[in-house]
């Protein structure tokens, strides 16, 4: 008879260090640790694309935007992850003297794949709404042109838009920013082909 592994339940200080030794990222979901998949070429086009932009546009206002190497921890569920842009505004919160986990994302930008588009959708925004300060999370599709926000409003519930097409705009309303959808996919076209490596 064969028994099933036991599964590790890690606290958060247990996660931590290993974490921060780790040569390769993890997630921490329900105390368990799950490594994180690589990026496609076309993945990380887009991110570099919105983060210029919004880089840019951030300049000379009171926020900040970083890459998918900031951490952010879910106090009230433990959920630590690494989403793919995360936007602050005012005082940022962190977790301990490392200043390597941010409490207080403003909004969190996702670009979906094949392989995390259910759980970015699903458990990881359940995740999210938890997060007191995120005022709006934005999901990026890589296989269309097409990009969707959740707008936090004053009840608590999400109001939902979409944006299709390289003509349309997408609306970042929690830092009052437009960005084009053909800015979000500039230099993309030709990883479509290739869209399944990295």
């Amino acid at each position: 008879m064969e028994f099933a592994a036991e599964k590790k339940i890690l606290t958060t200080e247990q996660y931590l260090e290993l974490e921060r030794k780790a040569e390769f990222k993890s997630e921490l979901i329900n105390g368990e640790m799950y490594a994180m998949a690589g990026v496609t070429r076309k993945h990380n086009r887009i991110a570099l694309n919105v983060a210029s932009f919004l880089n840019n546009f951030l300049q000379d206002k009171p926020c900040r935007i970083y890459f998918a190497d900031l951490r952010v921890q879910v106090s009230k569920t433990g959920m630590f992850t690494y989403p793919d842009l995360v936007i602050t505004c005012g005082n940022e919160i962190m977790a301990d003297k490392r200043q390597d986990t941010l409490l207080n994302p403003k909004c969190i930008l996702e670009i979906l794949s094949d392989s995390t588009e259910k759980y970015d959708r699903g458990e990881k925004f359940s995740h999210y709404q938890n997060l007191e300060s995120l005022a709006e999370y934005i999901l990026i599709s890589q296989n269309q042109t097409k990009a969707e926000s959740f707008l936090r409003q004053d009840d608590n519930k999400w109001l939902y838009q979409k944006v299709e097409g390289l003509e349309n705009e997408l609306s970042i309303q929690s830092i009052n920013s437009k960005i084009k959808m053909e800015e979000i996919y500039k230099n993309t076209q030709d990883l479509e082909e290739n869209s399944n490596q990295s």
